[in-house]
This record gives structure tokens, C-alpha cells and sequence, in this order.
């Protein structure tokens, strides 16, 4: 009996689920062929009932089967693990050379350029009256880079990295398009590329890399001729109307909602505060604060018998 020629998968001990050492591969204890390694095989004879776990027979006091491997045989069991440890390795490369025309955004980085070297500094930048006031920040690398400027002369861009998405997406929506120090800011969700390591299957030198060393979403991954036709745009899109809502769909539930109140308390007297009790559940689920606030106030109001309000 022996498991000299290794399958793809490493023998394991079926008790314990460790993988054989290589002096267990021909070590069979039971005549019946059952094989586990030596550490499980010596505790149940000496800390257990002796019995063999599969045929349930006393374990002899020699193994059954057992012959050591030969210097020979161990180097050659060795130079097989090492050359499918290199075609592993050479496949999972291989399947990963695609990565490398990907990009990934990343749902929490904001990319901003047209910065004025005032403000291209990483600590400016994360005080309150700037980035700071959109919520917690985690990182700002700042790129000196004047390939942004376009006509608007030197300036930097910079990448900023929050702690929660809906706050890097509330920057994108208050910052793009703006004008400051007479250069309009361009802000978008950032993106980023595979690590050359994670691509080769190698452990990654950098404790600090930025690049991705683990596959990332597929619905935010792209390629460059996708990314050139926009649709990395258009995922950004739908995370702003998922996280933030979408300001026209919010326009048109207020006035909806401000003409169902309408009809509703221009209603007979005795129907008013069972339709006042339906509008105070309902206000809380589906309207922005400051419309809350108002629709509040007029049914207080109208409570009170101001139905003049209306």
C-alpha cells in the first residue's frame, strides 16, 4: 500500500485534518488499510480504547504496514511539491493578466483636481471648512501633478479616502463644479489598479500599498475602454440615487405628498383627524426634514381648527 505518487490535493489525516508529514504518506496501522497519521494513531492506543476507527479491530502493537521513505523517495516528493507549487502559482498568474487592463472604483475615495496649490496640502484639506465637514477621514494623498490643469495654470489634484461611501458621495455632490481660488474643482469617485505583486502571486513588500491586493467588486470593476466610454460614470450615478437619493424623484414625492394633504383636509371636519393621524405616520417615512418640519406645523395648525392654513 502507498501514497507516494501525490495527488493535486495534499493528503490529510481523516481524524485530526491535518496534512500527512511526509514520513505518514506510507504509514497504514490496521490491516484493514485505514490510514490516519502517527500523532492520532499513537493517542488511541495510549488515551483511547486502541481500536482502529474505521473496522473497529485492536491496533497490533506494530503498524500493519509501515515502510519509512527512503532519502530518494523523499527528495523526490519534494521536487513534485515544488514543481506543482510553481504551476499553481503560473496559472493563478496566468488568470490574473487580465487585471491588469482593470480599473476598480472605490466607492469611499473621492478624486478631486483643479486644486490651487493653497490648497493642496493634505491637512488643509481635512479640516471642517473642506473636506473635514462631509464626515470621518481616513486618508488625502495629495498629487503635485500639473497634468490636471488643463487652461486653469498649475494646480494639484488629490484623493481622499473616507471612512463610509455616503460621505465621500456627499463631497462628489457639494464639490464638483465649483469655483475656487478661480479654478473650477472637478470631483469624482476614485479608482484603482491591481497591486503588480497580487498580480504574480506575491506577497507584497509595501505595508502601506495602495493598490488592491485582493479581486474587488465586479459591478465597480472596468476596463479602460469601458472607463473611455463612461460607464464607470454611470456606476457612480447609481450609487449616488442608492445612497443619496435621487433629487428629482425627491422633488416630485414632496409635491405629490403636498397634494394628497391638500385633498385630504379639504375634507368634511369630522374626517380631518383620522387623516392627520395617516399624514403623521406617513410624513416620517418619506419626506426630507425641512418638508417634515413644514407639513408638522400646518397640521398642528389644523388640529387646532386654523384650517385657514389650507
Amino acid at each position: 500500500m502507498s501514497v507516494l505518487n501525490l495527488s493535486e490535493d495534499m493528503v490529510e489525516c481523516p481524524l485530526c485534518m491535518e496534512p500527512l508529514e511526509m514520513d505518514d504518506l506510507n504509514f497504514f496501522p490496521c490491516t484493514c488499510g485505514y490510514q490516519i497519521c502517527r500523532f492520532c494513531w499513537h493517542r488511541i492506543r495510549t488515551d483511547e480504547n486502541g481500536l482502529c476507527p474505521a473496522c473497529r479491530k485492536a491496533y497490533p502493537e506494530n503498524p500493519a504496514d509501515f515502510k519509512p521513505l527512503s532519502h530518494e523517495d523523499l527528495q523526490r516528493i519534494k521536487q513534485e511539491k515544488r514543481q506543482k507549487d510553481a504551476q499553481r502559482k503560473q496559472k493563478v498568474t496566468e488568470n490574473r493578466k487580465h487585471l491588469a487592463n482593470v480599473r476598480v472604483v472605490q466607492k469611499n475615495l473621492v478624486f478631486v483636481v483643479g486644486l490651487s496649490t493653497r490648497l493642496a496640502d493634505a491637512e488643509t484639506l481635512k479640516k471642517p471648512e473642506y473636506f473635514g465637514k462631509f464626515g470621518k477621514i481616513h486618508k488625502v494623498v495629495i498629487n503635485h501633478s500639473t497634468s490636471y490643469a488643463g487652461s486653469q495654470g498649475p494646480s494639484a489634484s488629490a484623493y481622499v479616502t473616507y471612512q463610509r461611501a455616503e460621505d465621500a458621495l456627499r463631497a462628489i455632490q457639494a464639490v464638483n463644479n465649483i469655483h475656487v481660488d478661480g479654478r473650477t474643482l472637478k470631483a469624482s469617485l476614485g479608482t484603482t489598479k491591481y497591486c503588480s505583486h497580487f498580480m504574480k502571486n506575491q506577497q507584497c513588500p509595501k505595508p502601506d500599498c495602495m493598490y488592491l491586493h485582493e479581486l474587488g467588486d465586479e459591478s465597480a470593476s472596468f476596463t479602460k475602454e469601458e472607463m473611455q466610454q463612461g460607464k464607470h460614470q454611470e456606476f457612480e450615478k447609481k450609487l449616488q440615487d442608492q445612497y443619496l437619493g435621487n433629487p428629482a424623484s425627491e422633488k416630485n414625492r414632496c409635491g405629490e405628498y403636498w397634494t394628497r394633504l391638500y385633498l385630504h383636509l379639504k375634507q368634511p371636519p369630522q374626517e380631518i383627524p383620522i387623516r392627520i393621524k395617516e399624514h403623521q405616520e406617513g410624513v416620517k417615512k418619506i419626506l426630507p426634514p425641512k418638508i417634515k418640519i413644514q407639513i408638522i406645523r400646518i397640521l398642528t395648525l389644523v388640529r387646532l381648527g386654523h384650517r385657514s392654513v389650507l
